[in-house]
């Protein structure tokens, strides 16, 4: 079913608009991946400089059409790898890859992105979503944090891609302590605050977003992407039934539900 935009609020469609409107605060820069848009020399750069990357529609919903690319170094010289859904190809030369990934994006804009090695619960690689609002009193807040864990043999994390929630507490075990998943939640909070101030010097009417974040080996947090019409259902599937209730309280008092 078609996504329709919105009235509540500004509905962002261009990831690269959302992205070129926050990197210009240097103290958010720093979680935001380097972001290009694709064509044959920034992909064949990117990968030279990180050997991993992803490649994304600058407009779309639910992680359809991402992939994940790799440069493989070998005694042969490199070869190259590309994830998308369940299937994988790989190329010998970097021409016949570029190719096949012009074919899947149809002469649609899409963007190429640092990879980040995304943390893993279960062998299955897991992001976060940061769920931002606008109260009823006019202050932003963090209103919600939940993970999602990819399906197995998928890139995404996303629901509607198959990817599980689940509580936050439980994706770190193993990789943080109980100081540090403090720490790390009170910081993602108050990154979604910051993120949601600055988008809104440009885009005013804005009520919500839901931030897309991935924690790298050193627990250091990654925008991997703004949504400015993050679905408020998925923190149902919560304990904590007094988050969701306000999640809905306040979406409903701006005229989301």
């Amino acid at each position: 079913m078609k996504k329709s935009k919105p009235n509540y609020s500004s509905y962002i469609v261009s990831k690269w608009a959302k992205t070129q409107a926050v990197i210009p605060n240097r103290k958010l820069a720093k979680y935001i991946p380097e972001t290009r848009k694709l064509n044959r020399e920034s992909l064949r750069g990117m990968l030279s400089r990180y050997g991993m990357v992803y490649v994304k529609p600058n407009s779309g919903t639910y992680g359809i059409g991402v992939m994940r690319v790799e440069r493989l170094a070998g005694e042969g010289g490199a070869s190259y790898r590309c994830h998308i859904g369940t299937k994988i190809h790989t190329f010998t030369h970097y021409d016949d890859l570029y190719r096949h990934i012009v074919g899947l994006t149809r002469k649609r804009m899409y963007l190429v992105q640092k990879g980040i090695h995304l943390l893993k619960y279960r062998k299955r690689r897991f992001d976060l979503r940061v769920m931002v609002q606008k109260t009823p009193t006019g202050n932003w807040q963090t209103t919600g944090l939940i993970g999602r864990v990819a399906a197995p043999g998928k890139v995404v994390t996303n629901v509607h891609n198959g990817g599980k929630l689940k509580p936050v507490e439980v994706l770190l075990q193993g990789h943080a302590s109980g100081a540090e998943k403090t720490r790390l939640t009170s910081g993602l909070r108050r990154l979604g605050t910051s993120v949601a101030r600055q988008l809104r010097i440009k885009y005013r009417r804005l009520k919500e977003i839901g931030l897309d974040v991935a924690l790298d080996q050193k627990l250091h947090p990654w925008i991997l992407e703004i949504n400015t019409a993050p679905d408020p259902y998925i923190f149902r599937k919560l304990k904590d039934k007094r988050i969701f209730a306000r999640i809905y309280r306040y979406a409903k008092a701006y005229g989301r539900l």
